[in-house]
């Protein structure tokens, strides 16, 4: 007998084919969702009452500690000027080292980089909130341990992420995709929970059953799994019963993900990487999907030298992709039901170095887009001369921004989920 035909159903779920079968983000989501999406043949799933399931959070992570005193610009306070004399801009109207700020609230003297036009137009339409001097006490200096603070939400930056224990807390059981889903190549901390994790994947092309490539026959099987949506021969409630259910979730997320992809988009989107993530998220919104959060980075944000020519690159393409993206959920009609963040993981110092760039600093500026947004500059912008040894004092908390995002935005228990309560900034309108 030919071999490749050999497989029946029962064979093909119990020796464990269906792991080898796929892509290379799906190992790792299995075992970890492993710990909390069991659920017993024929269980209710679903978000839990009160809470608005039409809401959706985008989270852009700028990686590499973005300049937000370049980013978001006191260009009316003259010690950004003597701080800065070889990459400080100038004053709307008068360019000064390849650039003149945006206005964005003249009688505060604060301006955007000149190249965030996209971030400008977002403004002027009413949807753009600058939040000033955003950090945390005791602020880490290190990539890799501020990172692990704001993705955990927590002082000590350990544990679950702070998107994890809100899907752990409002997804009751669903499936991750439901939930919470990270375009790159691997899922955050910030998205991981205690009983769920988010699906993951680089290119929608990649994320797919790969069983077709290595045996036909499997392949068969398999699809024909998919369309019954039967578990033959497995016991319900068993672990083999879950693995199956998960694959089977898995394949038909991919598949619809990869149609929904496919699908030309409503706007013309820039070419950068983070354009292309953002389209990615905006077809997953226009299909229709349940998830409620999606996550996207960018990263060369590490400007130690040379910065001027590197950093306004990178302002370009943020400022591009984030407009491309609001028009597409526009266009669709979706942009009233979603809410993008930004941030990096701390700002730069605020005096130069002698490489004309700048180190490691402290707090710095985020970015809310979106209609329900309260627009402009919101907060405190920080001193420029009562310094941290050489760095901004921080005015608003990390965490009251989240918890703003997740209890009048997505109506979670942000004590619940944070472990504590913080000053509201006032960022969105329920």
């Amino acid at each position: 007998m030919n071999p490749t035909t050999a497989y029946s159903r029962r064979v093909f779920i119990r020796q464990g084919a269906l792991l080898a079968s796929f892509a290379a983000t799906l190992p790792h989501f299995l075992q970890e969702s492993a710990m909390g999406m069991l659920l017993p043949e024929g269980s209710a799933a679903g978000s839990q009452p009160g809470v608005p399931d039409e809401r959706i959070l985008v989270v852009v992570q700028l990686s590499g500690g973005n300049d937000g005193l370049n980013t978001v610009i006191p260009y009316g306070d003259a010690e950004y000027h003597n701080a800065r004399p070889g990459i400080g801009l100038g004053e709307p109207g008068k360019p000064k080292n390849g650039g003149a700020a945006l206005e964005l609230d003249q009688a505060k003297g604060i301006g955007l980089h000149p190249n965030l036009t996209g971030l400008k137009e977002l403004h002027d339409a009413g949807s753009l909130c600058v939040v000033a001097g955003v950090g945390y006490p005791n602020p880490n200096r290190s990539h890799f341990a501020s990172m692990d603070i704001w993705q955990s939400g927590r002082p000590e930056g350990k544990g679950t992420g702070w998107l994890g224990r809100y899907v752990d807390a409002a997804c009751n059981g669903s499936p991750a995709a439901d939930m919470a889903i990270a375009v790159g190549r691997t899922a955050p901390l910030a998205m991981t929970g205690a009983k769920s994790a988010p699906i993951a994947f680089e290119s929608a092309d990649l994320f797919r059953w790969l069983g077709a490539d290595k045996n036909g026959a499997m392949n068969q099987e398999y699809q024909q799994l998919v369309r019954a949506g039967s578990l033959p021969g497995v016991e319900p409630g068993s672990q083999e019963s879950f693995l199956m259910r998960t694959a089977l979730d898995a394949q038909v997320t991919s598949d619809r993900i990869r149609a929904a992809v496919a699908k030309k988009p409503l706007v013309a989107y820039p070419g950068s990487q983070l354009s292309k993530q953002l389209q990615t998220v905006a077809a997953m919104i226009r299909d229709g999907m349940k998830t409620r959060v999606y996550y996207v980075s960018m990263g060369g944000f590490d400007t130690h030298a040379n910065q001027p020519g590197g950093h306004g690159n990178l302002m370009r393409q943020l400022g591009d992709a984030l407009l491309a993206f609001q028009k597409d959920l526009k266009q669709q009609g979706n942009d009233g039901r979603v809410v993008t963040m930004c941030f990096s993981e701390f700002g730069r110092r605020v005096r130069q170095n002698a490489s004309n760039g700048t180190d490691h600093g402290t707090a710095g500026p985020m970015f809310l887009i979106g209609p329900r947004v309260n627009p402009g500059l919101q907060g405190t912008y920080p001193s420029l001369t009562d310094l941290d040894g050489g760095d901004l004092k921080f005015t608003t908390d990390f965490r009251g921004v989240y918890q703003e995002l997740l209890g009048t935005w997505m109506g979670a228990d942000t004590k619940a989920v944070l472990g504590g309560e913080w000053a509201a900034p006032g960022l969105v309108r329920a």
